[in-house]
């Protein structure tokens, strides 16, 4: 469990490096930020099982595609398309919220 555990820290930190290096809007790359770290204290706590850990990646590595592709396909983002990554980050948070105290991990 413990080496499940490190594993994905050890991904976290190089998916969070991996944010740093975009340009633009800073309130998107910090809010990806904090959702990682809220991703990475739930597995530190045990407050998210491997599973809940996953499924939140996957989300948040799709969110992550999408931001680098819209930022590619124009020189950064525009208002609409700045308006969807924010959503679709509201609806993450909310996830991890959920998942963090839904009283499984412990």
């Amino acid at each position: 469990m413990k080496l499940v555990r490190l594993t994905t820290i050890a991904a976290l930190a190089l998916m969070l490096s991996g944010v740093a290096a975009f340009a633009g809007p800073r309130t998107i790359n910090k809010r990806q930020a904090r959702q990682q770290h809220r991703i990475a204290e739930g597995i530190e706590h045990g407050t998210l099982t491997p599973g809940e850990t996953a499924r939140l990646e996957r989300q948040e590595a799709r969110i992550n595609e999408l931001e680098a592709k819209d930022r590619r396909s124009g020189g950064g983002l525009n208002a609409r398309e700045h308006g969807q990554l924010e959503r679709l980050l509201n609806s993450e948070s909310h996830r991890i919220y959920k998942q963090k105290h839904d009283a499984q991990g412990k």
